[in-house]
Formats: C-alpha cells, structure tokens, sequence
C-alpha cells in the first residue's frame, strides 16, 4: 500500500518538475535570446504556465496523497520529498490563482522594463513596474504571514528558517567590521595600481579563458551551457541540463571571469545534485545561502587566491599576448584583489560587498513593511550609500536600477548573498582542516579534490538536511560571523600592510 501510495505522489512531484522546468526555459530564453517584442507574449506564456502549475500543486489528489504519507514510516529521500512537497503545498493553496497569475505576468513585463530603463538610466520609466511588482508580493506576504514581519514570510521562499532577527543580529556585528576594515584598508599606504589591469581583452578571448577555468573546476559542458545576459545568472533546469550566463566589457575581463566563476560554482551545486532523485522536490539546493556559499567560496576565497594563479596566471598571459607582460604575480593578486568603496555591487570587492547587501536588505524589508515608498527609494539608496561606503550614485543605472532582482519579484533575496559569504567561509574553514595540502592542489591546476568534498558533503545531500544542519554536521557549530571576519582580516591585513 505504501509504495503505490508514493508512487502516486511521485508522478505528481514529477510533473510539477517539469512543469517548473518549463517556466525555467522560458525565463532562460527571456533574458538571453528572447526577441524584445515578444515581451507581451511571453508574460501571457508564464502567467497561463504558473496557473497550472499552481492548479496542480493545489489538487485535492496531492493534498490527500501528503496527509496519508505523512503518518507513514519514509527512509531518508522519500521523507525529505514529502516534506518539501508538503511545504510547497502548504503555501500554495493560501495564494489565489488570481494572484498567481498576476505576478507571474506582471513580472516578467516588469523585468523588459527594467532592461530598458537601465540601459537609459532612467528610474522614472520604471518605477510604475516596481510599485506594481512591489503591491502584488505585499499581497503574497500577507497571504503567507506567520510573524510580526510580513518581510520574514518572503525571506523563506529563499532561505526557510532564517528570521529577521536573527539576520539583524548578524547584519549588526558584521556591518560595523567591514566598515572598519574597509576604512584602514583605503588608509593603507599600499595601494594596487589602478591602472595595471586595463587594456583591450577581446570578449571572445575572455569566453574561450573562462571556459578552459570552468572545465577544471568540473562543469560538465554535456549538461550545461554558457550563454550572454545583461545580469549573469545560473539556471538549474535539472541536473543534466544547468545554464550560466555571464556579460563582457572589453575593457576589463575581470567583470566576465569571475562572473564566470561565480556561476559556475552554482552550476556545480546543481550538476552534482544526485539525477535518481530528480523528481523530487529534496534533488534541490538547500537554500540560496548554501548554494550561494558554493559561488562565493569559488569565486573569491579560490580564483581570487595566490594559489590559484600560480597556475592560471601563465596561461592569462597567452590568452592576451602582450597585455600582461609588464604585470608580476604579486601585482596582479593584488590588483584582483583591491578593495574599494564602488557602487556597482556584482563588482564589489569582498570587504565593501557586505555592505551593498545589507543596504539591500534594509531598503527593500522597509518597502515590503510599507516604511519606504517607491518614489523615495533613489534618495534612500543614495542616503544610505553614502553612509555605508561615502560615494554616492551620479545616475540611476549606478543606483536603485542596478539589479535585477526586484523588476522579478525577488523581494528576501538579497540577504541569501551575504549569508553566503558566511556559509562559504565557515566551510572552507571546515576544508583546510581536512586537506593540508589543499593550496599545493589548487596551485597545480588541480580542483578535483574541493570539487569532490563539495559533492560529497554538501551537493548530493540535497534537500535531506536543512541550511543549519548542514553546516553543524560539517563544521560542528552553528552559522557564525567569526569565521568569515577572520577569513578577511587575514587574507587583506598583509596585502595592504595593515598593522
């Protein structure tokens, strides 16, 4: 009885899978290739797709199917599967089809808005988007409150458990450090040539580059793709089939490879889900910190590492001949290593970044609580910037229209990257104890043996543990901040000579 029982519930799981999945594609497609007049089209393609998936998650079927599995007995997997289903579900049938609908339309209009308004610069052409994104995932919030915070009721689509408060108590030790460091860094005497890195990188020189760095982290190119898109993303449509995307300047292939990189790390985390599973709802990252743990951990605390350039520095110098032959190892670690107050934050280095996320967090919760409007939102941003970093934005692409995430009803997501940070650093942490010789690997080229860890202890666990699990069962305690300040204190207290 209990095997046909999970049957059923698994050819439901199954095809809601692939329903998401084609919801996926069509995002893919919208921000790569998609003709700029289909916009209309599209938004009616995933507003009709959404209802369905909806009607489907909702069934009576699949709610009878979750209360009759949840007195039975389930190994691991299938437990995890009916867990994640049952959360899924939950949520669901407390949102109206109408609603839906709506967001689902509305969105994706709202993200060709904010294309061309950033590309004009011109917040006021889609501010009308963002107050209408904006009122419909207050609606969302409301129907799916469970704390005081209507904030904390998004933040769980994207990292369940978290709370506000536990976010503010992180973000209040956190911000004041990063302040700090970041202030005696910019007071350094030493200080990298701004100018050693520029030149001409032709962008097909940069793709072919970050290729042959993708194929050593792992990246399997027979389940996967690189593709161009006006903000870099990764799109795990299952683990046989994961898309990155990245955006070129000519004038500067840092912007491209470790956009690369970053991707690539979640496109590790979703190839190494393990494919038996996939259909279930556990063959999934457990959270956006954890899988944002994998981008930061293999952008930064690698690619950006000595180490690793040992290797790859030779090989840079032949991509671009000539461009790099005045520029020594240690100018250049240096150089991709600098730290200063920007406004551009998938550009932030790794001090000032946390910054850029917690101001995130703090402007986009007080829009969600009704504290901040829409029409005040460019004045805020530049207020708070110049209280966090002291520059200010001279227009709105360097401000509020920078990134993507609100124009698609990404409101709770921004803290994930910065949770991230303290994910990967507290793993890493976790790593060198258990290779010593992890640095000498990394300096021969080989990444096999972090690829291999990663997958075993962390991506092909899926869903079966939570975020706070997870990082108890690999490090033996609880998310902390320390390790992470740590992290930047030692890597940048010698490169700039700090006392």
């Amino acid at each position: 009885m209990q095997q046909n029982l999970m049957d059923s519930f698994m050819r439901q799981s199954r095809e809601l899978i692939e329903l998401k999945s084609v919801l996926e594609i069509l995002t893919w497609d919208l921000e790569t290739m998609m003709p700029s007049r289909a916009g209309p089209f599209r938004a009616r393609q995933f507003s009709a797709l959404s209802a369905l998936y909806h009607q489907k998650l909702t069934s009576p079927d699949l709610g009878e199917n979750l209360e009759r599995l949840s007195t039975e007995e389930l190994d691991l997997w299938p437990q995890a599967a009916v867990r994640e289903m049952r959360r899924e579900y939950d949520k669901a049938v407390k949102l109206p089809e109408a609603l839906v609908r709506e967001l689902a339309e509305t969105t994706s209009l709202a993200y060709g808005a904010w294309v061309e308004a950033r590309q004009k610069s011109d917040f006021a052409s889609f501010s009308p988007w963002l107050e209408k994104v904006l009122k419909l995932k207050q609606e969302e919030a409301r129907c799916l409150q469970f704390s005081d915070s209507l904030y904390e009721a998004l933040l769980d689509h994207y990292e369940p458990g978290m709370t506000v408060g536990r976010l503010d108590e992180l973000f209040a030790v956190i911000r004041p450090e990063l302040t700090s460091l970041l202030q005696r860094i910019l007071c350094s005497s030493k200080q990298p040539d701004r100018d050693l890195l520029k030149g001409k990188f032709p962008a097909a020189q940069q793709e072919a580059f970050g290729r042959d760095v993708l194929t050593a982290m792992g990246f399997q190119w027979d389940a996967g793709r690189l593709d161009r898109s006006p903000h870099p993303f990764c799109s795990g449509l299952s683990p046989l089939d994961v898309r990155i995307t990245t955006r070129y300047s000519e004038d500067d292939f840092c912007s491209s490879l470790f956009g690369m990189i970053h991707e690539g790390g979640h496109a590790l985390y979703e190839q190494g889900l393990d494919p038996e599973h996939y259909g279930s709802l556990a063959c999934d990252g457990i959270s956006l910190g954890i899988h944002e743990s994998q981008s930061r951990l293999w952008e930064n605390q690698i690619a950006r590492s000595r180490a690793f350039w040992d290797h790859w520095f030779p090989r840079l110098r032949q991509t671009f001949p000539g461009q790099l032959d005045h520029v020594s190892l240690e100018d250049f670690v240096h150089a991709i290593n600098r730290v200063e107050a920007s406004l551009i934050r998938v550009e932030a280095d790794e001090v000032s970044y946390g910054l850029h996320v917690i101001l995130r967090y703090e402007l986009e919760k007080k829009m969600v609580e009704g504290d901040l409007k829409v029409q005040d939102l460019e004045e805020a941003w530049s207020t708070s910037m110049k209280a966090y970093l002291e520059v200010e934005p001279s227009n709105s692409a360097e401000g509020a229209l920078q990134d993507v995430h609100w124009s698609m009803g990404g409101f709770g997501y921004f803290p994930t990257y910065l949770l991230g940070n303290l994910y990967g650093a507290q793993i890493c942490h976790q790593v060198g104890k258990e290779f010593p010789d992890l640095e000498d690997s990394i300096a021969t080229g080989n990444l096999t043996p972090l690829r291999e860890w990663l997958g075993e202890h962390i991506h092909g666990k899926g869903k079966t543990v939570s975020a706070e699990e997870l990082i108890e069962q690999i490090s033996g305690s609880p998310l902390k901040s320390d390790y992470f300040l740590d992290y930047l204190k030692n890597k940048f207290t010698p490169l700039y000579d700090l006392s």
